[in-house]
């Protein structure tokens, strides 16, 4: 019997360094904002370059909606143009923050009790541009208020993420050239 505890212990233990790594959602090298201000972080959010991945295979016309609930969470709202269908698609998230709300270090779900990770890594002092990942260096946004984004902002974006060991060759550049998204908040 002994011998079983033992081993239902270690297994136990095991699960917890997991489930308490995985709340470690940040690449190695990356910084998030800090002094961040999630109230001018709310709003809409145009995606100008991602790395693909399954939940947005095929979407152009990306965008995200920010929106705090009674909880003092953000609500989460991401809309594209699935232009291999025709059609609009949308799913609805929460995110909240995985310390101090004044780092940008945040968890978003989409799917229950799933969590990953959302840092904003740089942004510009008025809100408007930001550069962000996930929990690892497979996840990558550059975001705009606008469906477009300077040269310079784009160059130091890129520059950035290099640094920090992106490989900004796999960016995909959304395209941006609808402006009938249903789900689409005006500003």
């Amino acid at each position: 019997m002994k011998a079983k505890n033992k081993v239902l212990i270690i297994v136990c233990s095991a699960g917890l360094v997991v489930l308490f790594n995985s709340c470690v959602s940040i690449p190695k090298n990356a910084k998030a904002i800090r002094n961040f201000d999630v109230n001018k972080y709310l709003g809409t959010w145009y995606e100008i370059a991602r790395f693909d991945f399954r939940f947005e295979k095929d979407l152009d016309n990306v965008s995200a909606q920010y929106t705090l609930n009674n909880k003092g969470n953000i609500t989460v709202l991401n809309s594209g143009y699935n232009y291999k269908k025709g059609e609009w698609e949308k799913a609805q998230g929460k995110a909240k923050f995985r310390r101090d709300k004044d780092i940008a270090e945040l968890k978003v779900s989409f799917f229950g009790p799933f969590y990953a990770g959302y840092n904003v890594l740089a942004l510009d002092e008025n809100y408007q541009y930001a550069l962000v990942c996930g929990k690892n260096l497979n996840y990558l946004w550059i975001l705009s208020r606008e469906k477009t984004i300077p040269e310079e902002v784009k160059t130091n974006y890129l520059r950035l993420a290099e640094e920090i060991g992106f490989d900004t060759t796999n960016l995909i550049w959304v395209k941006q050239d609808r402006n009938d998204n249903p789900y689409l908040v005006e500003k």
